[in-house]
């Protein structure tokens, strides 16, 4: 079939939604040299999920391309800035278990010389605030960036934390009101088939036969397309990742309050908390395992934490959402003429923030390849198959890294460590690591998800001991003293330099806020 690919019909609302509608149009605005529709069919009654608060430093760049400015963003989605994530408790429960996984790479071109410069000359730091300044700068709650810098531009690598719900809301005024986007808010009720087994159209109550040439699922858990019509299996991944529920909360604060750089994860006795720091507000969550908690004492577990962690918080008041889902993903993603994007596609637990990285990388892989006509597409097909099979067993690998590491002796944290539970690949990289750090020969893809600097600041984060040196290994010649003194005189040059994130964002809220009535300026 030749048919050329022009109209693209977008099944779901929500982040993973309005994101495929903002970005397919922008890349097919009106300088493309061919034309395609975009069209999105939502139904007016399935809310949005609204707890994907946390992004990676991708999303700058997928802002900026499809046009939004990053103080419209911030403002719109009460969003803050993200730094990375800080993990309380993980290793041993105990008092000052803490550590950083920070944006920033450590020190050096080469992972190894970080990894020396460390054990040779500052092992009274960790790892992390030894070879990155970032650490510093997320312990003082300051921002990555001045106001006067140029949109998405920073002094530190930095990505946000934002309310989903309020994403979704931006993103749909800006792909219909700018873009050009159809919108048809309606049921479906029907997904009719043409004769060679691809989706010809979706049938809506009110709107008739959608038709388009491909189709994005974007129903969420339901994979109304990838999975009822067309029945792709769902590949589970409980046995590595057992986590299964969620209890979410959202916690005002009084103007004035710090807001954090970083994500908070903090380990319990059958899971882990995040904290999520907004301009108004904390997202606040508890993540665990129902064969190893129940449901009881998953509240108790949240609301110690929050009477901890927010002294003064109504208890009372708030009233927790409970998530129940399944760590795994599509045994494809894309199947004929319909790709799933977003948790149609898969779901594994927020502890890296993934499921908006993915939203944005399987974007990326469509529109850098988009397929010319239907002749081609099970070709684009194979290749993003079988690239992301690849990239959802390296999350679970690294995911699966802070419970193997962990010595907290709990029955949840010792049946992670279990030799069954481990994934093959990680367990081998973990003997390698004994020996040499983590290197691009563990992690030889060009587009890696996690690059080996984040699998050093979790290992060593963790008190995995440091690598002997091999029989053929050399000292490195760097002058790694210097590289430290670097990064410490750099930590205290930026802890002097940037604002707070309170500072910066109340003063950009109040530069955006519309002029009350009959005011003369």
């Amino acid at each position: 079939m030749t048919t050329a690919v022009s109209k693209v019909v977008i099944v779901g609302g929500g982040t993973a939604g309005w994101l495929s509608a903002c970005s397919i149009a922008a890349a097919a605005g009106p300088v493309s040299e061919r034309r395609v529709e975009v069209m999105l069919v939502e139904s007016p009654d399935i809310p949005t999920i609204g707890v994907g608060e946390g992004t990676w430093p991708t999303i700058r760049r997928t802002l900026e391309r499809i046009g939004i400015s990053e103080a419209e963003f911030l403002v719109s989605c009460d969003a803050s800035f993200k730094q990375g994530s800080r993990f309380d408790g993980w290793h041993t429960g105990e008092a000052g278990d803490r550590y950083y996984h920070p944006f920033v790479a450590p020190i050096g071109g080469d992972p190894s010389e970080a990894v020396e410069a460390w054990q040779r000359h500052a092992r009274s730091a960790t790892f992390a605030e030894a070879v990155c300044a970032q650490p510093k700068v997320c312990a003082l709650d300051l921002a990555p960036r001045q106001r006067t810098m140029r949109d998405y531009a920073g002094a530190l690598n930095y990505a946000y934390h934002l309310d989903a719900a309020k994403l979704a809301t931006l993103l749909t005024r800006h792909a219909t009101q700018r873009l050009g986007v159809r919108h048809i808010r309606d049921h479906v009720t029907e997904v009719e088939m043409a004769g060679n087994g691809d989706i010809a159209g979706v049938r809506t109550r009110d709107n008739g036969l959608i038709e388009g040439d491909l189709f994005l699922d974007c129903t969420g858990h339901s994979a109304l397309l990838i999975g009822d019509r067309y029945g792709v299996p769902f590949v589970d991944r409980s046995a590595q990742l057992f986590n299964d529920r969620a209890l979410a909360v959202q916690v005002p604060v009084a103007p004035g309050i710090a807001i954090a750089s970083q994500t908070i994860g903090t380990a319990h006795a059958a899971g882990w908390l995040w904290d999520i720091g907004l301009p108004t507000r904390r997202g606040i969550g508890c993540v665990y395992s129902s064969s190893h908690m129940s449901d009881e004492a998953a509240a108790e577990t949240l609301e110690a934490y929050i009477r901890r962690s927010t002294p003064g918080a109504s208890i009372d008041d708030l009233s927790p959402r409970r998530l129940t889902f399944r760590s795994g993903h599509r045994q494809t993603f894309w199947h004929r003429n319909c790709l799933a994007i977003g948790l149609s596609a898969g779901f594994l637990e927020p502890l890296e923030a993934s499921a908006i990285v993915l939203i944005e990388l399987s974007l990326n892989a469509l529109i850098e390849n988009f397929p010319a006509s239907r002749d081609t597409m099970e070709i684009h097909a194979g290749r993003f198959n079988r690239l992301f099979s690849y990239r959802w067993d390296r999350i679970i690998e690294f995911l699966k890294l802070h419970y193997v590491l962990s010595e907290r002796t709990e029955p949840y944290w010792q049946d992670h460590r279990r030799a069954d539970s481990i994934p093959e690949r990680l367990a081998e990289l973990l003997r390698l690591w004994h020996d040499q750090p983590p290197s691009t020969f563990d992690l030889p893809e060009m587009d890696e998800i996690f690059p080996a600097a984040s699998y050093q600041y979790v290992l060593y984060g963790m008190g995995y001991p440091g690598p002997r040196l091999g029989p053929l290994t050399e000292p490195s010649q760097a002058d790694l003293s210097g590289a430290l003194r670097t990064v410490s005189d750099r930590s205290r040059a930026l802890s002097s330099a940037l604002p707070t994130n309170r500072a910066y964002l109340d003063a950009l809220r109040a530069a955006h806020e519309p002029m009350p009535a009959g005011t003369v300026q």
